[in-house]
């Protein structure tokens, strides 16, 4: 059907969670040329002429705010034996020396497609693999980013590169040997290098400051003033460990949250990641100037960092979002599920969040973070990006349809995705990738290529 100018092609929802309530029988005019929702309309009781039929519960795409993709190559491998975060990072340098532009690119397309399977739309890349082995620049020295924003595209979802600000391994300590390959010397030539990358419909650029024992005090501004001047999505790595913490007390006589505010780094557009060992002043200054959280539950427990101050964040006037991290599993419906239940265990009482403030975490909110404001929501205007989940599967069969919500986050898994529209076309239908045919096969080649 073709109205002013407009091609539109129409979705039916058996059934659509629009933010408050899971609505039965919705239609969804989209726009082929702009790849916007153009109409929404509520009482279609059955499918209109000629419409797309998705059969189970639609939600807008889910939003990946934190993800290193080269990290999926390490699921079960860094499961063997204890250790620390700081024996687990040994392990993940081992790949990142492997990789080269044309590895990350098939690695980095088949796991952004894995997270198509799973619903996901958009996924904020924290890209700080910057140069070839030794810290030489490629002939072109974002070839690393542009992979992972082509392999974005061929994978059918939305990328914002955060590209991060990577400088020392330690307060007043030189790059490691296996750090080489993620700095750009000072913020000054990485700030002049992010300056090429460009956005376009499918990618935008932010930017990344890797933490606070990664950049210097000195450069924390400059890396500030770059997504300032741009108004571009701000993230940093904020008190996922207590060594840093207790190493930034050391240093500087003040937690990394203070540090990073006597910056000018914290703001609206800027999301802490994790911010799990927080003092009250930390979390008072974050919820005073609205910097978001970025909660990452799988990888936060798997890696034995303890349970963030979610609940007191958001009081507080922090946004949440949601990330995979090291992609030890990804299922953003997991990751919504373990905040709630996290908080469960450590206050030992029930109902911190409602089903649906965990999907607009997951959702609405995670888009913010990453600066698709007009994609998380199902409303006319809004980027047409969805995922459907199936209600008849062992995990969702017999609930009720007006609890879809609750389904969703307490039940569901990305297995249950059935469905997943990105500018409204089909990137998942029923269930199979349309843009890579063998997903398990492409991950299993890439990640057996960088192990050698």
């Amino acid at each position: 059907m073709q109205v002013k100018g407009h091609v539109l092609k129409t979705y039916w929802l058996e059934h659509a969670w629009l933010g408050t309530h899971v609505e039965p029988g919705v239609a969804l005019d989209v726009a082929t040329d702009d790849g916007r929702i153009s109409a929404l309309r509520t009482g279609a009781e059955t499918p209109p002429p000629g419409a797309e039929v998705l059969r189970g519960l639609t939600v807008p795409g889910l939003a990946n705010a934190h993800s290193h993709a080269f990290h999926r190559a390490l699921r079960s491998t860094v499961q063997v034996g204890s250790g620390t975060f700081w024996t687990w990072r040994d392990f993940m340098y081992k790949v990142a020396q492997n990789l080269t532009p044309d590895s990350y690119f098939a690695l980095a397309r088949a796991v952004y497609a894995e997270m198509a399977l799973a619903g996901i739309t958009a996924v904020g890349e924290f890209h700080y693999v910057h140069h070839a082995p030794g810290g030489v620049p490629y002939a072109d020295p974002n070839a690393m980013g542009e992979a992972l924003i082509a392999a974005a595209a061929e994978a059918g979802i939305r990328i914002t590169l955060l590209d991060t600000a990577y400088l020392s391994a330690g307060f007043g300590e030189a790059p490691n040997p296996h750090q080489l390959r993620f700095s750009d010397g000072t913020a000054d030539a990485w700030a002049e290098r992010v300056s090429a990358l460009k956005s376009r419909e499918h990618a935008l650029i932010g930017a990344a400051i890797h933490s606070v024992r990664a950049v210097p005090a000195a450069q924390l501004a400059t890396v500030a003033r770059w997504a300032g001047e741009r108004r571009a999505p701000l993230h940093v790595h904020l008190s996922e460990q207590t060594a840093e913490n207790d190493a930034c007390l050391a240093a500087h006589g003040r937690t990394p949250t203070q540090l990073l505010a006597d910056h000018g780094v914290l703001g609206p557009r800027t999301t802490g990641v994790h911010n799990t060992h927080l003092t009250d002043a930390d979390i008072a200054l974050l919820g005073s100037t609205t910097t978001g959280t970025c909660m990452c539950p799988t990888t936060e427990r798997d890696l034995a960092d303890g349970i963030g101050p979610a609940v007191r964040l958001q009081r507080a006037g922090s946004p949440l979002s949601l990330g995979s991290d090291s992609h030890a599993v990804i299922d953003l419906f997991e990751e919504a599920r373990a905040m709630e239940l996290n908080e469960r265990l450590s206050s030992r009482t029930r109902g911190h969040w409602t089903a649906n403030a965990l999907l607009t975490a997951a959702t609405e909110d995670g888009h913010a973070a990453l600066g698709w404001s007009e994609a998380g929501r199902l409303e006319a205007g809004a980027l047409a990006d969805f995922t459907t989940i199936t209600l008849d599967s062992v995990r969702t069969a017999g609930a009720l349809p007006r609890l879809g919500a609750e389904t969703a986050v307490f039940a569901a898994s990305a297995a249950d995705v059935r469905h997943t529209v990105v500018g409204g076309r089909h990137i998942v239908r029923d269930g199979a990738h349309t843009q890579v045919a063998d997903v398990p096969s492409a991950l299993a080649a890439t990640i057996a290529a960088l192990r050698g």
